[in-house]
Parts: C-alpha cells; sequence; structure tokens
C-alpha cells in the first residue's frame, strides 16, 4: 500500500508532545512491513542543522492564501527503507522559535498551518509514486480531505487518493474568523454548518470530519465518549452521524526507544528477571533531582503538560494531603504559569520530598519512567495517553483516571487479579486520587504483591506491529467504500 502521512510534528524532528511519537512510530512501522510511505512535515528551526543529510528537492510551491500567492520549498530525508520525509521548507511559517506558540498572533496559525495543508495536497498529487492513501493528523491538516475532494471534483484529478484523518484530541479543532475561509481558495458552497463551519467560525478538524472518507482515534474508549455531549467538545452530533465510519486503535510503543536494555538514557541495564538495576536508577533519579537518596520511600512522579486536562489540579490537591505520608514525588512538565508556580512553591514547602523541573527534556523523561515507583496520570480526559505505556515497560506502577486509553492499557486489581498492572480510579477529584495513592502506599509495602504488579506490567505488549494491523484494516476500508 502507498500511504502519505501528514503531522504538524514528527519524533525525532520536532515534537510539543505524544502526537510526534505516535506518527513517527506509525510510519516507521508501516514501512518496515513493506508498505510505501511519505510523510509531509514543517521544515522547523533547528531540523537541517541537526539532521545535515536533508536533501533539497527540485520541488517547487507556489500556492494560493486567499488574494496572495505563497513560495516554499521540499527538502528530503530517507531514514529508513519505504520511508521517505517531506520537509515544508518555508521560513516565514515555520523558522520560529516555537511550533505553536510564540511572539505572534494565534490566527496566524490558519495561514502556517493551511500552507501545510496545501502543499500535502500538491504532493499528494504530483509525487511520481501516486500515493492511495493520504492520512492527516489533527486540526492542523484536517483540511486536507476536502481540498483534495474539490480538487478531484473541479478539474478531474483522476484516481485522487482516499483519506483517513485521526483525531488525537478533540479538544483542539483549529478555529478561526470566519473570514479565514478565504485563505482556502474554497468555493463557498463548503461553507455551511453540515461543511467546514462551527459556530460563524471556520473549523479546520470539523472540515475534516465532514471530508475524510475514514476516521480514526487513539484509542476505542475515546472514540465511543466523543460521541457524548460530555466528551465530543461541540461535535459530538456529526461524530454519531459519522459514527459508521470511525474506529479507535490503542496507540503503540516504539519498544525500539523505550526499553530498558538498550538505552542511553538510562545509567543501569534491567529487565523483568533481574531488577537490580531499577533500584540503581531510582538512587540515581533522586541523586539527579536533588532528593534524599531513600531506596525504601516510595517515588512517584509525573511527566505532563501542566494544563487542565491533565488533572493537574487534582493532583496538586491530592499532593499537599498525602505528602504527609512517607513519600517523595517528581514533576517534569511545562504549561500554565499559574500551575507551574504551584508546582515550585510546593518544591520550597517540602524539598526533600517533592522535585519539579520546567521544562521538556527527553533524558529525563526515560530516567524518570525507569526510577519511580508509580506514575500519576489523573486526566480528566485521555484521547490515548503514551506515559502509562512507557511505565508499564519500565516496571513503574501507572495510577490513572478510568478515561480514554488510560482505562483501555490500564489493569486494575477489580477488573482483573491475575492481569493487574496498575492503579485506577473513577472520579475526576483530589480525594479519589489521594485514596489510590494510599492503594499504591499499601501496595509498595506488600513487595510480592507490588512484583506481581510490575511483572504484569512488564509483559503488557503495546507494539505497533498490531496496531499497524488495525490501520491497514481502516485504510483497506478506505478504498474499498470510496466517499461516504
Amino acid at each position: 500500500m502507498k500511504l502519505l502521512l501528514a503531522s504538524s510534528e514528527l519524533h525525532p524532528f520536532s515534537k510539543s508532545g505524544g502526537l510526534a511519537d505516535m506518527v513517527g512510530a506509525l510510519a516507521k512501522s508501516l514501512a518496515a512491513l513493506g508498505h510505501q510511505v511519505g510523510v509531509v512535515t514543517p521544515l522547523y528551526r533547528g531540523i537541517q542543522k541537526k539532521f545535515p543529510d536533508l536533501r533539497h528537492l527540485d520541488w517547487q510551491l507556489d500556492l494560493p492564501l486567499g488574494a496572495k500567492r505563497v513560495q516554499g520549498g521540499v527538502f528530503m530525508l530517507e531514514p529508513a527503507d519505504n520511508l521517505t520525509i517531506y520537509f515544508i521548507d518555508q521560513p516565514h511559517f515555520y523558522d520560529r522559535a516555537g511550533l505553536y506558540t510564540g511572539d505572534w498572533d494565534w490566527t496566524e496559525n490558519a495561514e502556517r498551518f493551511l500552507f501545510l495543508a496545501k502543499a500535502t495536497v500538491n504532493l499528494a498529487r504530483y509525487l511520481p509514486w501516486k500515493p492511495e492513501i493520504v492520512h492527516v493528523h489533527d486540526w492542523q491538516v484536517a483540511l486536507v480531505p476536502l481540498l483534495i475532494q474539490d480538487q478531484a471534483a473541479r478539474d478531474g484529478w483522476q484516481k485522487a487518493p482516499r483519506t483517513c484523518l485521526t483525531i488525537h484530541n478533540l479538544a483542539y479543532q483549529g478555529n478561526f474568523p470566519a473570514s479565514t475561509y478565504a485563505l482556502t481558495n474554497l468555493p463557498a458552497k463548503y461553507y455551511h454548518p453540515e461543511g467546514a463551519e462551527s459556530y460563524a467560525q471556520l473549523n479546520c478538524l470539523k472540515a475534516g470530519l465532514e471530508f475524510s472518507d475514514v476516521l480514526t482515534t487513539v484509542s476505542p474508549r475515546y472514540a465511543r465518549e466523543i460521541t457524548t455531549e460530555l466528551y465530543g467538545c461541540g461535535l459530538d452530533g456529526v461524530l454519531r452521524r459519522r459514527q459508521h465510519v470511525l474506529t479507535g486503535i490503542l496507540n503503540g510503543v516504539d519498544y525500539e526507544e523505550w526499553n530498558t536494555l538498550e538505552n542511553g538514557h538510562l545509567l543501569h541495564r534491567y529487565s523483568i528477571e533481574e531488577l537490580r538495576g531499577k533500584d540503581q536508577n531510582k538512587a540515581a533519579l533522586q541523586l539527579e533531582m536533588g532528593l534524599p537518596v531513600e531506596p525504601r520511600i516510595p517515588l512517584f512522579a509525573s511527566v505532563t503538560r501542566l494544563a487542565d486536562q491533565k488533572g493537574v489540579d487534582i493532583q496538586l490537591a491530592a499532593l499537599q494531603e498525602m505528602l504527609a505520608a512517607k513519600m517523595q514525588f517528581v514533576l517534569l512538565g511545562s504549561g500554565d504559569p499559574v500551575f507551574e508556580k504551584a508546582y515550585r512553591e510546593m518544591q520550597l514547602r517540602h524539598p526533600t520530598q517533592v522535585a519539579v523541573r520546567l521544562g521538556f527534556d527527553q533524558g529525563l523523561s526515560h530516567r524518570i519512567e525507569a526510577g519511580a515507583d508509580f506514575f500519576l496520570m489523573p486526566s480528566r480526559f485521555e484521547p490515548c495517553g503514551l506515559n502509562q505505556m512507557y511505565s508499564q515497560r519500565y516496571g513503574t506502577i501507572p495510577i490513572v483516571r478510568r478515561t480514554g486509553g488510560l482505562d483501555d492499557s490500564v489493569t486494575d486489581l477489580t477488573d482483573n487479579d491475575e492481569r493487574a498492572d496498575g492503579i485506577k480510579f473513577s472520579e475526576c477529584s483530589a480525594r479519589a486520587l489521594a485514596r489510590a495513592i494510599r492503594k499504591a502506599l499499601v501496595l509498595y509495602d506488600n513487595p510480592e504483591l507490588l512484583a506481581h504488579y510490575r511483572n504484569n506490567a512488564m509483559r503488557a505488549d503495546f507494539s505497533w506491529e498490531r496496531t499497524c494491523g488495525e490501520y491497514v484494516r481502516v485504510f483497506e476500508q478506505a478504498l474499498k467504500a470510496g466517499v461516504t
């Protein structure tokens, strides 16, 4: 199968969250299975310097954005057999300090990512290997299916590729003022409540939901949740109407990167059979984060965006109560300045129990996963989540709320006592999270039961081979069914 993926971020070239990890791993895994795979992504600042093997293609982009035309170029990298990365070079749009935010007006993101969507369509149409499926990810490229459909209808694009949109987080939709629709250069007939319009605004994600041949999201439970008013973010009606082409596919984990034996980020190797290295990584993490090196104190951790979605407010409140117990807590993350300040203040109040590192550090995220005993993910909603799966492979017990992919990937004692590998709670409250932390403290004091949980967690299989098979079935559905 010939597949062209498009994403606003792509590991290891650019990253703000799990989207980059997922698309990078999916592309690599599909290519390893023998499919021809291309990925379209922006050439952000610093990529050329970090990856000097990029090759400039003789490919000139000259694309309309409303009343003006914008030029750009394409760079290429072939990191593996059957896999080609196409970097869209437009310095005004992408040579900036941040991927999505910075010293510019948010509405300028409409131009930045409409250009990326149009560049993706240009490549889909003119690449000599003729992609059969264009698979787009989140709002930044969600207009691609409509753009393809319109071009095919207007100027006879023969055998235009079928389209698939994956929703990574329905809360982020790419809403812009109605005037922004002019930048699409699409006919007015698509701008209405059953098309690209939502509450008198251009809604990029909604356009993708309406015009993609097939839809996926990143866990089975989240696929059900987003058809409800509670989790549908105003688009539940559209999703119920298109539920027949919506599939929830749990993300996979790139175990070549997230492993405990061959990992340059970790100081000590360990495995299910020999866990001594995990204890050594815990001591090293305590030392790195400035905490007392005490092997018998349970170490809790969180690597997260500091945002309401992630439940960091209930985590703060629960920790204020639970730090009276004998425990330590490590945080790596950044986000809302209010939350950043609150976690820094908690560290000042509890300097021997709490260590906070603001920002993102890929190596440290591995060391936290390896050194912690428990990993906290009290999300209000979580389309999939990856850190709980990383934690399991690293023998760190996840504590999660029963929502989205967290519920799909973690097994609580009440779900199945033989396969238990984590702790789950339902109510989105500090009280419920504190109860879950108390359960973790009891578990930690029972070495035999803790070993049972760790063994199950480290044997859990979220490999991409399984996930890729599900995506291929969805792509085949799109090829057979055509436009729905």
